[in-house]
């Protein structure tokens, strides 16, 4: 299972969605103070979903194609999270008060990266399975 280098990219998405979500905050509010996913149910949720599937993607390393589909979906549970963030992220107004984004913007992006190497490493491992199958025959 850890031998297989899209378990470290599967695993890398998880702790982008799971881990780092906590420690990174979105942006900052008025006050300077940070705001995390928690403040919001439908982050908390998508965040947590996305954690979720990257953990079965991992412990489903014996079925390479649902493996695949479980990463495609996650990445398209991610672009969703970064559409979201771009439609709920605090305006740049005229105000001479800038809101700040912080590095948690970011972090679907960095997941959807690592599950598309993910993603590529399966297809890769399920070409070279039928290429022996083959020469097996």
């Amino acid at each position: 299972m850890i031998q297989r280098i899209q378990t470290l990219y599967f695993l890398g998405a998880f702790i982008s969605s799971g881990i780092l979500s906590f420690v990174f905050p979105l942006w900052y509010d008025d006050n300077e103070l940070p705001v995390y996913f928690q403040s919001d149910l439908a982050f908390s949720i998508l965040f947590g979903f996305s954690a979720i599937l990257s953990i079965l993607a991992i412990y489903s390393y014996k079925k390479r194609q649902q493996q695949f589909v479980v990463g495609r979906l996650n990445i398209l549970l991610n672009l969703i999270l970064l559409v979201l963030f771009i439609l709920y992220a605090p305006k740049l107004s005229g105000d001479p008060m800038v809101s700040e984004k912080g590095i948690g913007l970011v972090l679907p992006l960095v997941s959807i990266v690592f599950l598309a190497l993910a993603n590529f490493a399966v297809k890769r491992d399920e070409k070279l399975v039928k290429s022996a199958g083959r020469l097996r025959k």
